[in-house]
């Protein structure tokens, strides 16, 4: 049998992933273990799924040849336009999946967490839509630096419960999400926004965002008349968007894979996101995976500007593919993803969310051929970050005038 970077039937990425989860999470957790794969599956699934996508995500997104852009770089650059789904970013893909899931599995409270708060908008706007109550957690921090989403969250008609434990962001509201999730295991669907938790979340989240690369191959044949690029590139955090962008692409080794975490102020400073760099095997939120953690194990705050890639650990499908060095990652720092999102900006009328910008960045980090064919996932738009672009304009003097 080849070898595979897909999830294994025990719920692992090599030695990353598994399921660490409460005693009172158990049979909820091993229930829906059972249940996802069937669902999924079936005939009823996939079709108010899929029309759901079309009709009001408004898939399939574009795939953009960005022209100023490739000529700087010296490639073929293509964007995949996630920004532009209902929402705002590809967070909206997996919320619809989920949400789904949850009704046919009979649950009647939706609960997430969210960092930049496009996944938390993207579940309120799905609780709306399917007349379910929500709650959302998010770091005080970023109910902060991100308000703009947040009152989005509560028109849509979620509760927005802001924590203030930690260095209050991603990671603290996620710790809060699963205390709730603890404390009403029976009618309770958690719908957690990356590929990070316990099996079976990885798995499912990609499988809902896997829909990234299934439409870059129809659109990459379409244009080019192959349906496979040199290059994939995108951001990671948790590793929603990757994951979806190389879902289909994971094991054909004509395709690098470049991936781009947030380096803060460095990624050996101590001040920073970066886990793949600055992480060890540990675990964190029901997973095994690599996680920023003190010599004695305790878990290190993350730093970065950017909310949404605040987070001290890492999908196990990133941390695998990093181990295996099935993909090259890159530590971006917060001035460079700042002059990244300007330069997008400036050259293409693209002002990109904060996290896209990190894999933006990851342009000037790789030596390209004339005629390579690089497809980059801009995973959210730019709207909820414009004031920190504002607060950061002196990271990118070059695009001045402002």
């Amino acid at each position: 049998m080849s070898k595979t970077f897909q999830v294994d039937d025990k719920g692992y990425y090599g030695e990353f992933g598994g399921a660490y989860v409460p005693e009172i999470l158990y049979a909820t957790v091993e229930n829906l273990k059972k249940s996802y794969l069937p669902i999924l599956e079936s005939e009823e699934f996939k079709k108010e799924y899929y029309d759901l996508l079309k009709d009001y995500v408004g898939r399939p997104s574009p795939l953009y040849y960005a022209k100023r852009m490739s000529d700087k770089y010296g490639c073929k650059l293509y964007l995949k336009r996630e920004d532009l789904n209902h929402t705002g970013a590809h967070k909206i893909n997996n919320t619809i999946g989920q949400i789904l899931l949850a009704k046919k599995m009979g649950k009647t409270r939706i609960i997430a967490e969210t960092g930049a708060g496009q996944h938390g908008v993207a579940t309120a706007t799905v609780c709306a839509l399917m007349d379910m109550p929500c709650v959302v957690y998010q770091g005080a921090l970023d109910v902060q630096r991100q308000h703009t989403n947040v009152e989005r969250m509560k028109m849509l008609g979620a509760e927005v419960r802001p924590v203030t434990s930690g260095n209050m962001t991603l990671k603290d509201a996620t710790n809060e999400a699963i205390r709730d999730w603890c404390c009403h295991p029976s009618d309770t669907f958690y719908i957690i926004g990356s590929t990070v938790g316990p099996h079976p979340y990885p798995d499912m989240v990609a499988r809902l965002q896997s829909i990234i690369s299934k439409e870059i191959k129809v659109q990459l044949q379409e244009k080019i008349g192959r349906d496979y690029p040199n290059y994939l590139m995108a951001c990671v955090g948790g590793g929603s968007n990757a994951a979806g962008t190389v879902y289909h692409y994971i094991d054909d080794n004509r395709v690098k894979i470049v991936l781009a975490e947030a380096g803060g102020k460095g990624c050996d400073t101590g001040h920073t996101a970066a886990t793949i760099h600055a992480g060890r095997l540990g675990i964190l939120h029901g997973a095994k995976t690599l996680v920023m953690q003190t010599p004695d194990g305790q878990i290190m705050e993350a730093e970065t500007l950017s909310a949404g890639l605040d987070y001290p650990g890492i999908g196990p499908i990133h941390a695998n593919m990093a181990e295996q060095h099935r993909a090259t990652v890159y530590s971006i720092n917060d001035d460079e993803a700042v002059k990244a999102a300007y330069e997008l900006t400036r050259m293409e009328g693209i002002i990109p969310a904060l996290e896209s910008a990190h894999a933006v960045a990851a342009l000037n980090k790789v030596k390209f051929n004339p005629e390579d064919v690089v497809v980059l996932t801009v995973s959210g738009r730019g709207d909820k970050d414009v004031e920190t672009y504002l607060e950061h304009k002196d990271m990118a003097e070059e695009y001045g005038n402002f």
